[in-house]
This record gives C-alpha cells, structure tokens and sequence, in this order.
C-alpha cells in the first residue's frame, strides 16, 4: 500500500535556521503514486540521503500547504527534479494562489514544467490513484491549508501552521491525526498551536492514533518523547512525537 515519511520535524524559525531538527517536509508512497508535502529547506536532500532512497524524479505530485519558507523552500528545487530539469513535462503542483505570481515562491519558469498546475483551495483533488481533501481554509498569516485522505482503511488528516478555532474538530477527524504544535504554552497574536490546544483537538476527535510534528524550541526543550508518554496516558490514545525519518507503513 505505502508509507508516510517525515523528512523533518522542525517548527517555527529558530529550529528551522540551525536545523536542530530537519525540514524537508513529508513524503507519502500510496501505491504507485510518491507525494511530497511541504518541501521546506534540505528536503531534496533529506530525500537522497534517506534509506531506502527516495528518488525525486518518480515523484507524482507536490503539495504546498502555505507559502512560508520552512514549508516551501526547496519546492523550486523539486519540481526541476520531478521533471528531470524540465525535460520531462510530468507531475502535478498544487500551491495555494499567494505562492504563485508576484510575491509567490515559485519561479515563473518554473510554470511549464509540470504536466499541471492546481490551485489549492476547499475541495477534492487527485493524484493518479491517491486522492486528498482540503476539509478548511487555517488560521494563519498566508493563505494556508489542511489535508485530509485516505492510506488504506486508514482516514489521515494533517493539521498544518494555524490559530486553533472550533471547526478543526470537526473538519479533521480522521483515524490518525497529524499535528504541527510548534509551541509548548500558548503564544499570544502567533498563529500556531501549542500543546494544550493539540490536546484539546485530539480529546475531541479521539483518532486511533496521533503524530505531534514541526516543533518549536519550547517543544523541544520539553522532550516530545517525554510529552508523547504523558498525553497517551492522559488520553488513552496513542499518541507518538514525530522525530526526523519516521516512517509509517501501511
């Protein structure tokens, strides 16, 4: 069937500059089908260098979640290794409308090169047999979203960069739930989740089973091996801290 792999786990700028923890983004083998989301710095190669080996050029599609640099850096650098430089017209972007044009990420020569380019917005997509929800619009200070699909018998959401708000609970509930919880305490006027309100999502949807990525230094600081102990106790639901080249198989 396939496999999530995470390319990094870092979160919020300091982590992301020293590279503490990775940020190459999480790659998704569905069948035939390889997805890569949010390719942030060194995600060609985190790629390279994972073993097995990910190889870029087989790659079906890219995803974008949002804009910002620790998510999209190296998706330039991807999409000329998807399309072997541009000689192969093959795979499919999806980039929210503000990562292209003028104060985009994406350059303009860059924009023949896939066989497509979707924008992402709330809706249903495809790429070859893998299919993928955006459930919601988030939170944040660019144009962000959420993914929502399927591994199997598996419903997978991803909770990506956002300010909590109410319908998260019921636009992600999933079998297994992704979380980027950047901050340990709540950080008011910043668009991200903290850990308190990570808890709070995951009481209310009760997944089978949740992965905390993309942290902060107060995160980090905290142990998430020690964090990921305590909330499974506390929950009674299974709940891991992503570290960088974790893979889920299914």
């Amino acid at each position: 069937m396939g496999f999530i792999k995470f390319l990094g786990t870092a979160g919020a700028r300091f982590v992301m500059l020293t590279q503490l923890r990775a940020s190459g983004g999480i790659w998704i083998k569905f069948n035939e089908e390889n997805i890569l989301i949010d390719p942030g710095p060194g995600s060609l190669v985190r790629a390279l260098n994972s073993k097995p080996k990910l190889q870029p050029q087989k790659l079906s599609g890219l995803i974008l979640t949002h804009k910002h640099l620790d998510h999209s850096n190296d998706i330039n650098l991807m999409i000329e290794a998807m399309t072997e430089g541009g000689f192969k017209k093959r795979g499919l972007l999806f980039a929210p409308s503000d990562a292209l044009g003028k104060g985009g990420v994406i350059f303009d020569y860059l924009l023949d090169f896939p066989e497509k380019i979707t924008l992402l917005k709330k809706g249903k997509f495809k790429i070859g047999s893998f299919e993928f929800e955006v459930p919601s619009a988030m939170v944040h200070p660019v144009e962000t979203y959420g993914l929502k699909f399927r591994m199997g018998k598996f419903l997978v959401s991803l909770i990506t960069d956002t300010e909590y708000f109410e319908d998260l609970v019921d636009y992600y509930k999933a079998d297994i739930l992704i979380i980027n919880v950047v901050f340990l305490e709540k950080r008011k006027g910043v668009q991200h989740l903290c850990l308190e309100e990570a808890e709070k999502l995951i009481s209310s949807i009760k997944p089978q089973k949740v992965i905390l990525t993309h942290f902060g230094m107060t995160m980090l600081r905290a142990k998430p091996h020690i964090l990921e102990e305590s909330l499974s106790k506390k929950l009674g639901i299974e709940v891991k801290s992503a570290y960088d080249g974790m893979r889920l198989d299914f």
